[in-house]
């Protein structure tokens, strides 16, 4: 299962991926993204946004991206690591 997390802490990015390594899934992650989304995105299966450290407009336009693969969105105030654990837990067992 390919996931990708947009927004996060800086500090806490390889955690995330080893997190996801333990749910066997590959992540691509996007603490600050910088310039178009639009080539880096691809075709996950999963996309979360933890929206208390993301701005409103990087949000719309990798919604618009990933608008029609099919790919499910699951939105997050908090970048806690329970927090992507509990989603996680939903979607790739």
């Amino acid at each position: 299962m390919s996931v990708i997390i947009l927004g996060g802490n800086e500090c806490m990015e390889r955690q995330y991926k080893e997190l996801c390594k333990e749910y066997n899934c590959k992540a691509k992650i996007f603490i600050k993204p910088s310039g178009s989304l639009k080539n880096k995105l691809g075709n996950p299966d999963l996309m979360i946004c933890f929206t208390g450290a993301l701005s409103h407009k990087v949000l719309k336009n990798a919604q618009n991206e990933i608008r029609g693969c099919g790919t499910a969105v699951e939105h997050s105030k908090t970048a806690s690591m329970s927090a992507l654990r509990g989603i996680l837990e939903k979607y790739a067992c």
